[in-house]
Order: C-alpha cells, then sequence, then structure tokens
C-alpha cells in the first residue's frame, strides 16, 4: 500500500529536526524513528501513532482512530491509526505526533 505523501509532508513539517530522527520506509508505510524507535508514520491516508499498550484504550475512544492492523489480521497493541478526518489540522496532527513523541521517549534508544 502506498503512503498519502502530502500528509508525510505535513508530519516532517511538524516533526523536529534532531540528530536521532530517521524516516525508514517499513511494509509499504513511511515511519518515522526516533532513537530508532517508531513514532509514528503514514500508510495509505492514514496517520500511524505508536501510543504503547497503557495509551491505547484512550486512544481507541477518540473519534476517527482504528487499530492498526497488520497483514493476516494481527492487531499490535500499542499502534493506532488515525483516518484524515482526525488529523484535518495542524493542532491535531501535532498533538497526536506528541503522543507517539511522549511515548517514545520512555524507551532506551536502539
Amino acid at each position: 500500500m502506498a503512503y498519502d505523501e502530502a500528509l508525510a509532508a505535513r508530519v516532517r513539517n511538524v516533526l523536529p529536526e534532531t540528530g536521532d530522527l530517521r524516516e525508514r520506509k517499513m511494509m509499504g508505510a513511511l515511519c518515522f524513528m526516533i532513537g530508532g524507535h517508531m513514532c509514528c508514520g503514514v500508510t495509505g491516508d492514514a496517520l500511524m501513532v505508536r501510543v504503547g499498550h497503557d495509551g491505547y484504550d484512550a486512544a481507541l475512544d477518540e473519534h476517527h482512530v482504528r487499530p492498526m492492523e497488520m497483514s493476516g489480521g494481527r492487531k499490535p497493541r500499542g499502534f493506532v491509526l488515525v483516518g484524515p478526518a482526525g488529523v484535518e489540522t495542524e493542532d491535531e496532527l501535532i498533538q497526536w505526533i506528541a503522543r507517539g513523541r511522549r511515548f517514545v521517549s520512555t524507551l532506551s534508544a536502539k
């Protein structure tokens, strides 16, 4: 599956440039890695956000959010997809990316 280039550009504009920020194409998605861990990404027209196990249920309770589903139907707990309507505004995009950054900041760098 291809990813939305316009959404990827918006994510790039929001993420601050740091020495440990990397982009990586994986499984048809564009992932943004911080300290070697995926923070967020773009798959299709959705924003993929790593919210962690503890933030997963709360994230799913929000509008335009669904579980991330891998091929084969596996739904890894801790990752969600935010549909286009959930990141229409810059503030919405910033808030979702901040959630991913907050979770990744709790992990040791790889």
